[in-house]
C-alpha cells in the first residue's frame, strides 16, 4: 500500500496562550529555567527524552531545531516571530518538514495559529495521516 504523503503539517486544535495562570509575580513558584540556564547540562539515560521551547523569528534557528529533532528531543516552536513574513515562513516549515519528516521519519503536527510540534521518530502523535 502507498504511503500518503501530506502537504503541511498535521492540525490540532488548541487555545492559543503566552503566559498560563496570568502574570507571574514575584514569591510564585514559578521559574524559568531555559532563562536562567539556557545550555544547562541535562543528564541523559537511554530513552530520555528532552522538550525544547523555541521562538522562530528567522530562518537562522531553523538548525538548532534540526540538532534538536536529530537528537531524539520533542521540539514545540513558537512561529509568532515569522508570520507576517510568509515567503520566510513558507521556506522555514518546508524545510521543517523535510527534515523531520522526509529525513528522520518524525511527525510535524500544528498547534493553534502559531506553533509547530516537531517528533522524532520515537514518538508518535497518534493523529491518523
Amino acid at each position: 500500500m502507498a504511503k500518503h504523503k501530506r502537504t503541511e503539517p498535521k492540525w490540532i486544535e488548541v487555545p492559543e496562550f503566552d503566559s498560563p495562570g496570568g502574570v507571574i509575580e514575584p514569591g510564585q513558584d514559578y521559574h524559568d529555567l531555559g532563562k536562567s540556564f539556557p545550555d544547562a547540562p541535562v543528564p541523559r539515560a537511554p530513552g530520555d527524552a528532552i522538550v525544547h521551547r523555541a521562538d522562530l523569528d528567522d530562518l537562522t534557528g531553523i538548525s538548532s531545531l534540526m540538532n534538536w529533532v536529530s537528537e531524539g528531543d520533542i521540539v514545540i516552536v513558537k512561529m509568532s516571530g515569522i508570520l507576517a513574513r510568509e515567503l520566510e515562513l513558507v521556506v522555514a516549515v518546508d524545510k521543517i518538514q523535510r527534515f523531520v519528516e522526509g529525513d528522520m521519519s518524525g511527525e510535524v503536527v500544528r498547534l493553534g495559529e502559531r506553533r509547530l510540534l516537531l517528533l522524532p521518530p520515537s514518538f508518535a502523535s497518534g493523529i491518523a495521516t
